[in-house]
C-alpha cells in the first residue's frame, strides 16, 4: 500500500497505473446480463401484486412503476391486461373509491377530484361516471360543512379577514365562487342564530 499526498484513503499503488492507463476515466462496467422474459414476468407480477397490496392504483400509474423498474413494454401489457381481465386492476372501481374518499376526508370538490383523476391517468369517461354520484347539491352541502368548521376557527378574526381565509380556503379545495360565497353566507347566518 502506498499513501499519496492530499488523500486521505490508502491506494494501492497498481490502481494508479490502471487509472493512467485508462485516461482519467473508470473502468467500464461489465454487463449484467439480461433477465430472461420468465423472470421479467414474475418480476412484474410480483412488482404489481405488492404496488396493489399498499394501495389502489389505475392502470396507467401502474405502466409507469413498470417502466421505472425497466420492464419492458412487450412484457408489461400483457400482465396489465391479464391483472385488469381478472378484476385486480379496475380503473372504475378505482375512480368510485377515490372520489368518495378525497370528498368524505378531504372535502375535495369535483373539479379537484377530476383533476386528481386525471394525473392519475384515468381515461374521462371513467371520471364522468364516477363523479355522476356528487350532485350540485351535495357540492354545496360539503362547502357548507367545510365553511361551518372553519369559520368557528376564525372567530376571532375580522369579518374582511375572515372571509378572505375562508374563500381561499374553499376554492383551494376546488369550489367554484358562487358554491364559495354561497357557503360562507350559509356560515355567517348558522353563527348568527
Amino acid at each position: 500500500m502506498v499513501y499519496q499526498r492530499g488523500r486521505s484513503k490508502r491506494v494501492k499503488s497498481g490502481s494508479e497505473e490502471s487509472f493512467e492507463a485508462n485516461e482519467g476515466r473508470p473502468r467500464p462496467v461489465k454487463d449484467k446480463p439480461q433477465p430472461s422474459p420468465e423472470r421479467l414476468e414474475q418480476r412484474a407480477r410480483n412488482v404489481l401484486l405488492y404496488q396493489l397490496a399498499k394501495s389502489a392504483k389505475s392502470k396507467h400509474q401502474l405502466r409507469e412503476i413498470l417502466e421505472k423498474r425497466e420492464i419492458p413494454t412487450e412484457i408489461a401489457e400483457p400482465i396489465l391486461e391479464r391483472f385488469t381481465e381478472v378484476g385486480l386492476i379496475d380503473d372504475q372501481a378505482f375512480a368510485a373509491t377515490l372520489v368518495s374518499s378525497r370528498r368524505a376526508f378531504r372535502g375535495l370538490s369535483k373539479s379537484a377530484i377530476r383533476q386528481e383523476l386525471k394525473t392519475k391517468g384515468v381515461e374521462a369517461q371513467v371520471i364522468e361516471t364516477a363523479l355522476e354520484t356528487v350532485s350540485s347539491e351535495d357540492e354545496l352541502q360539503s362547502a357548507q360543512e367545510l365553511a361551518l368548521k372553519r369559520f368557528n376557527q376564525m372567530a376571532h378574526l375580522d369579518k374582511t379577514t375572515r372571509d378572505r381565509r375562508l374563500a381561499g380556503f374553499l376554492q383551494r379545495k376546488g369550489y367554484s365562487s358562487s358554491i364559495t360565497f354561497a357557503a360562507i353566507r350559509w356560515a355567517e347566518s348558522q353563527e348568527l342564530k
